[in-house]
């Protein structure tokens, strides 16, 4: 609508005067007279100062009178200070500071709607301490001491500052436009906004600025900004969009709106959401008021809190231009609003039709005039109402401090501008729609803000619908309150609240990776690492499952590991344990065969006592590693690797043993030799036993400082816990295999002295192959039990243990039960001697 605050101070003037009492329960009426700044088609109101007379009447004048011959730039500072300079001067003469009707006295002014507008006043005033209430956005001063006699009728902008973040990051927006304007105002805005919206996350995509009103010899120029601007604006990738600015800025933003449909700029307006600060009421001029307004349905904005005023709408309909002679802009209103000319026009315009005063206001649309009462319209209505209670204390303190002069007549003392400051600040009441208003000691009044939802409608009407609240004495949790379940979108988001992101937001299982020279609401989506999950939407980074899970092929959530051991239930354990017991019973047969054929001259001859140590050693070696493959408890982590470092210890020393018996033997035949009584002494046993001995040793200290115990592994699987014996000390491990290593490594080079002794007692040659098996098949095992994972290292010992013991099963043995059962006759004693001497 066309905004015409001047209006509204006269009809909420006389409202307020109906509820207000003065003194001695005596009703005035405070009539309003205004004055308002004209270029061409654009009308902005001017200042209205509220006069206080020293009798029983308070008035409401304006500065200057109005004139139909005025002709004033809008925005002129020298006028401003010409309005303000006139409330200090003898009324009806513009004499600054010079006042000789003492009858009035200058109390408050009350300024608006524009800042830049009554900067120039607020200037001049605070130089005599003149309370100044504002009912728009008070203007930036240059220093705290002009600033300390303004009175904001507005809700604080820090409130609206964090009522717009709060907006945004409900509706996670956090890829945004802002457009304000190209004044201090503006500037100022940003300044304040921006490390606040960078704090929670938001981050601008542009930050542009409404070109100013101009002449209109600087309307190219002026048009060459719109045509930048809306390509900017249009073609961005945000869908929220915060504007800030005052009340004309309406009107520039509407032409903003206009360009980009006139230059057909390829971004529609309509998916745009825009969010309009709550000084950005709708406003046009008259070659706006045919322009399309439904780039604001879906739009929300900010307002003060604004209640029903009984009688308001009666007030309204009873406005006559005709025979309100001095009210000068109701005329001006008048034909504007309905395209007419008063009779009392000096000029009346061609073609314009004579305004006949009986044309009905509710009959313009709303966006020519809106009658119901914005929220200005209510900041102006809580401001006459705090002036008019400041006033009735004053009054009735002046009356308790009376003074008796001329005769006993009592007058009122004189009271200064500066000394209304103190009523102001003490003002609260309850207004007539029910609110409590007070103005703390900041020069604020306290109350919230009203979030609105616009609706247009084909008929260029709209309706403001409140959907949420900013409450700033409410606590920080309750402070924002949204129903967003009534919010209207704009058409082109079909009812769906958009988003407004930089973006696509990563995905669970996605991390963001910053864009370099972008906005850090600018990102890439990486997958995460091999190992991490991210469960939420747009993680800066992927985290570990708990040791106990691993995360899922899409890595958004972790899954539970089951426990996994080698055992018998599965291919593997069943395929060692079946190998374990087949060289088991092999053992067992092969040492039944010897006891059987104990007193032959082959197994004599092979020392019967060591062959049957070390085939029940061998014997208990296979059965060994079936304790490997069950679930690891205590005791069997206990007897695994010391039984089986003990029993195989025993295996090679006997392999030892004969290896060195054998060598001996040969040695000791020769003539002088004195190796025959060693020979003959229990040599073999005590080799066994010594060697046995030491190993037992290793083990014993190896249980009693670090035993191995059942252990998981959480990380050798990605999908397993695998449940094994840890070792306890690594170190003792490995000196329970290097000392059978070293043993080993002890038979094979005695072996291999002796391999080329007489066939018929000789095993040495026998015993250096089973000893090149066993020495390959554990030099096989380090690296390879160090590679491996899991269950995957226990079946690689078993292994290991299977292989080399039937190593020394198969290469020692084989040959004496193949003379023993396939060849008998070789068996003999004089075929043993016979074949000796051959050889020698």
């Amino acid at each position: 609508m066309v905004l015409f605050v001047t209006f509204l101070l006269m009809l909420l003037g006389q409202e307020a005067c109906e509820s207000v009492s003065v003194q001695g329960s005596t009703r005035h009426p405070l009539p309003i007279a205004h004055k308002y700044y004209q270029s061409g088609d654009l009308v902005i109101a001017g200042v209205v100062s509220i006069v206080f007379q020293f009798s029983d009447t308070i008035s409401f004048e304006a500065y200057p009178s109005p004139s139909s011959s005025d002709t004033v730039v809008y925005f002129s500072p020298s006028l401003s200070c010409q309005a303000g300079l006139e409330l200090l001067s003898t009324k009806g003469r513009f004499i600054p500071n010079y006042k000789c009707d003492n009858q009035n006295n200058l109390v408050a002014v009350l300024g608006g709607p524009n800042s830049n507008l009554f900067f120039y006043v607020a200037d001049i005033l605070g130089l005599f301490k003149v309370p100044q209430l504002l009912y728009g956005s008070a203007p930036v001063m240059t220093n705290k001491f002009e600033g300390a006699f303004l009175y904001s009728l507005y809700p604080s902008w820090t409130n609206q500052y964090m009522g717009i973040m709060k907006l945004l990051l409900y509706f996670q927006w956090i890829w945004i436009g802002i457009i304000c304007a190209d004044d201090n105002y503006g500037q100022q805005f940003v300044q304040d906004v921006s490390p606040i919206f960078s704090e929670h996350g938001i981050c601008f995509d542009f930050i542009a600025k409404l070109p100013g009103m101009t002449f209109s010899s600087a309307l190219s120029e002026m048009e060459e900004a719109n045509c930048k601007i809306s390509t900017v604006v249009m073609g961005s990738t945000s869908k929220a969009m915060v504007v800030h600015g005052e009340i004309e800025s309406m009107v520039v933003f509407r032409t903003l709106i206009k360009a980009a449909e006139f230059y057909e700029i390829p971004m529609r307006t309509k998916a745009k959401v825009w969010i309009l600060t709550s000084q950005m009421d709708f406003t046009s001029i008259k070659f706006e008021r045919n322009w399309n307004i439904d780039f604001l349905n879906g739009a929300l904005s900010f307002a003060a809190p604004t209640r029903e005023v009984s009688g308001f709408d009666r007030v309204l309909r009873a406005r006559d231009p005709v025979f309100e002679k001095e009210d000068g802009f109701i005329g001006e209103f008048w034909e504007q609003a309905f395209g007419c000319s008063l009779p009392s026009t000096p000029e009346l315009m061609t073609g314009e039709e004579i305004c006949t005063g009986e044309e009905k206001l509710e009959s313009l649309p709303d966006s020519v005039f809106e009658m119901r009462m914005t929220a200005h319209s209510y900041s102006i209505y809580m401001a006459v109402y705090v002036v008019a209670h400041a006033l009735h204390d004053m009054y009735s303190s002046m009356l308790r401090h009376r003074a008796r002069a001329d005769g006993g007549r009592r007058k009122l003392l004189k009271q200064q501008p500066w000394q209304f400051h103190e009523f102001l600040k003490r003002v609260s009441f309850n207004n007539s729609a029910g609110d409590l208003i007070s103005i703390g000691q900041k020069g604020e009044i306290e109350a919230g803000l009203d979030i609105i939802n616009w609706a247009i409608f084909p008929n260029m009407s709209f309706l403001r619908t409140k959907v949420g609240r900013i409450n700033s004495k409410a606590p920080e949790d309750k402070m924002f309150t949204l129903h967003d379940d009534a919010v209207i979108w704009p058409q082109m988001f079909n009812q769906v609240q958009p988003l407004s992101l930089c973006n696509d937001r990563c995905h669970s299982g996605y991390s963001k990776k910053k864009k370099e020279g972008k906005p850090f609401c600018c990102y890439d989506c990486l997958p995460c690492p091999v190992g991490k999950i991210s469960v939420l939407e747009d993680t800066n980074d992927c985290f570990q499952c708990p040791e106990d899970q691993y995360p899922n092929i899409n890595q958004n959530s972790c899954l539970k590991k089951h426990i996994s051991f080698l055992s018998y239930e599965e291919p593997l354990g069943i395929a060692l344990a079946t190998y374990a017991i087949f060289f088991s019973l092999l053992a067992a047969v092969v040492l039944s065969i010897f006891m059987k054929n104990q007193d032959t001259p082959i197994v004599k001859a092979n020392n019967r006592n060591l062959s049957y140590i070390l085939l029940i050693s061998l014997l208990l070696s296979f059965l060994c590693a079936l304790l490997f493959i069950v679930q690891p408890k205590k005791l069997t982590c206990l007897l695994r690797q010391t039984s089986f470092g003990i029993i195989f210890s025993v295996a090679i020393s006997c392999v030892l043993a004969k290896t060195i018996i054998v060598v001996l033997a040969f040695i000791a035949t020769k003539p002088g030799s004195g190796l025959r009584n060693w020979v003959r002494k229990r040599l073999d046993i005590s080799i066994v036993l010594s060697c046995s001995f030491i190993q037992a040793t290793i083990c014993t200290v190896w249980l009693i400082t670090a035993p191995p115990f059942p252990d998981f592994d959480m990380h050798s699987m990605t999908e397993e816990m695998i449940l094994r014996c840890n070792e306890g000390s690594v170190a003792m491990f490995y000196c329970v295999l290097g000392y059978m290593g070293f043993l080993a490594t002890v038979s094979f080079t005695v072996a291999f002295v002796g391999r080329k002794l007489p066939d018929s007692f000789n095993e040495a040659k026998f015993i250096t192959f089973s000893m090149l098996v066993f020495c390959s098949v554990w030099l096989t095992f380090v690296p390879t039990y160090m590679s491996t994972k899991g269950k995957y290292t226990v079946a690689v010992e078993v292994f290991s243990i299977l292989s080399s013991s039937a190593g020394l099963l198969v290469c020692i043995f084989s040959p004496k039960l193949y003379i023993i059962i396939v060849r008998p006759e070789l068996n003999m004693k004089g075929q043993i001697i016979r074949s000796l001497n051959e050889r020698l």
